[in-house]
């Protein structure tokens, strides 16, 4: 059995660390809760480690706000230790021994390291199983080490470790290394829960580090081995929101130069923000200033125009949404023209061919084949149906304060300007509402429906009351 294939009971687990506070944020939520790419940190973790085993080898150990920790992943299958009192990183693991010791080896993965690839964590472990080590170190060089620990190995050219130096700690020689400890570990779980107990709090912390361990299994003479990351920024984390702001950076260019390598144009794409679940067809086009979020699936030869943000829908092949368009939870077919400045609510679903023009609002609505709405309407719970015309400044009533009601407008209806349909209420296939009415009634197929007054005309009567109002003015 190769390397790559040992995972579940009795192989590979993952330990992801997930207890701490990140105090130095300045905030009142667990570090691992604060979202970039539209996901907390800790779902970032836990996707690339999901790529590696299965969900249920997968344990996340929680311990500030556990109860919200927990909440925020559960639906993504994982495990959980709870470390009730934070302290140290040996100490975390010290409390996922019962969890830890099913399995010959477990790898250690940090919280707030959302960059980690999935590659560079099957390089750890099979680096790790080839070498039949006790400790495997991930190691990086950053382009500026200061405040990191150091891993010293034992020679050029070796990849056996010699020790680990916290920055504190460097003599002026070790200041020298540039190679850092990434805080991410393999573990051969024998050896490991064999000398763990020997972790002292003698630190500024006072706390259990599991960075001791590589000195304590080099001292009993066990193999502690490091493997390079290919790129640094795989494992930063982040101490402030600033950098936070940098990692989320660092993910949606990652996601953009991977859609541009699939046949996606991407202008300006330092200016778009788009999620890492997002899929695009090839040669769909996204002008500046684009979001697009959540599970968004977009086809081939669209093209989203600059200002729109799009979040948790369905879009079809050559599909063209004009600028400053908002889509929420909405389904568009093939050759639709959305916007400029529409919205389309959760629950729209917008047929082929279908035209929802500027500052129009679509909420729980089917717009059929061809159907068009181009100009100042709301369409909310309504079935409108193919080839429909409705007219600007067209509102479905339908909601009474109390329920929701829905409109049905037939196929080849044609809704005048400026038109009021209190639900609920159906206009027959063919039929014409004409401009300005108020509806309340159903309408048969290929009728006129009116509901307005008649009108009526006063000739002069707007030269006789300037001519009055002129009067009064001069008897003052």
């Amino acid at each position: 059995m190769s390397p790559s294939s040992i995972t579940g009971s009795g192989g590979f687990a993952i330990v992801i660390m997930a207890a701490g506070k990140g105090t130095r944020l300045k905030s009142r939520r667990a570090k691992v809760l604060h979202e970039i790419a539209g996901q907390p940190l800790l779902a970032h973790v836990i996707n690339a480690a999901k790529q590696i085993v299965s969900a249920e080898d997968i344990y996340v150990i929680v311990g500030h706000q556990a109860e919200a920790v927990h909440k925020s992943v559960e639906p993504m299958g994982v495990k959980f230790v709870l470390q009730a009192e934070q302290r140290g990183t040996g100490h975390a693991i010290m409390c996922a021994r019962e969890e830890a010791q099913r399995y010959q080896n477990i790898l250690v993965l940090s919280g707030d390291v959302p960059l980690i690839r999935p590659e560079t964590i099957a390089r750890v472990r099979d680096f790790h199983l080839s070498r039949k080590a006790a400790m495997t170190v991930l190691t990086a060089e950053p382009p500026d080490p200061f405040g990191y620990g150091r891993v010293i190995r034992a020679g050029a050219g070796s990849d056996r470790v010699k020790a680990i130096v916290e920055q504190k700690a460097l003599t002026k020689l070790q200041q020298k290394a540039r190679e850092i400890n990434s805080g991410i570990y393999a573990f051969a779980t024998k050896p490991l829960f064999t000398h763990i107990n020997r972790l002292t709090t003698d630190n500024a912390h006072h706390e259990l580090y599991l960075t001791d361990m590589a000195a304590l299994l080099v001292k009993a003479k066990a193999t502690v081995v490091a493997i390079k990351a290919d790129e640094p920024a795989e494992v930063l984390g982040a101490n402030t929101l600033a950098e936070l702001s940098t990692l989320d950076a660092t993910l949606r260019m990652r996601k953009c130069a991977d859609l541009m390598a699939g046949g996606v144009t991407i202008y300006r794409p330092e200016t778009c923000v788009i999620d890492p679940e997002v899929e695009i067809g090839a040669d769909t086009i996204l002008e500046p200033f684009v979001q697009v979020l959540g599970k968004t699936r977009i086809g081939s030869d669209c093209r989203i125009r600059s200002f729109s943000i799009i979040s948790d829908s369905q879009i079809a092949g050559n599909v063209l949404i004009r600028p400053g368009c908002i889509i929420d939870q909405s389904h568009i077919a093939a050759g639709a023209l959305i916007g400029p400045y529409s919205h389309l609510r959760p629950g729209s679903e917008i047929g082929e061919g279908v035209h929802v023009g500027n500052f129009v609002e679509t909420k729980k609505s089917r717009l059929g084949r061809g159907a068009k709405a181009n100009h100042l309407t709301y369409l909310g719970d309504s079935d409108i149906g193919a080839q429909v015309n409705v007219g600007a400044g067209t509102i479905t009533c339908n909601y009474d304060g109390v329920n929701k009601h829905v409109t049905v407008v037939e196929e080849g209806a044609f809704i005048g300007s400026d038109s009021t349909l209190v639900a609920p209420v159906r206009i027959g296939k063919g039929a014409y509402v004409a401009a300005g009415s108020t509806i309340t009634e159903d309408v048969p197929a290929d009728a006129l429906a009116l509901g307005r007054s008649r009108q009526t005309t006063k000739p002069g009567w707007a030269r006789q009351r300037r001519e009055n109002r002129t009067k009064a003015k001069a008897e003052k």
